[in-house]
């Protein structure tokens, strides 16, 4: 759990810094603590976005968080990578190397078939 500062989430979101609603994004990002985490594991961007949902929450299925949890799109709970690049350029914002694990977690081998 974090607190970040505003030129932190700046930064995170700079490439929508010339979008209308950036100003009102940053400030709510602030309004608490985030909880920062990273997913591993085969296609976990794609699989990531699946269960948070659509970026709009009014168009998410239900059954993902944002489905479940949000309503309006400026308020829809929760960001995910959108892709392997946008994920390693934000791991490397949000955590320091040391603070990332990696290990093969015991049900590993009844989840993932070999190769």
């Amino acid at each position: 759990m974090v607190s970040p500062s505003k030129e932190h989430l700046e930064k995170h979101y700079e490439d929508l810094s010339e979008k209308p609603f950036f100003k009102g994004l940053v400030t709510y990002m602030l309004s608490g603590p985030i909880v920062a985490m990273v997913w591993e594991g085969r296609d976990a961007c794609k699989t990531g976005r699946s269960i948070l949902g659509a970026t709009n929450p009014l168009a998410s299925a239900p059954g993902t968080i944002r489905g479940d949890y949000a309503i309006d799109v400026g308020r829809n709970v929760c960001h995910g990578s959108d892709g392997v690049e946008s994920a390693k350029k934000e791991i490397a914002l949000w955590f320091k190397p040391e603070e990332v694990q990696s290990y093969k977690a015991a049900a590993f081998d009844w989840i993932y078939e070999k190769p």
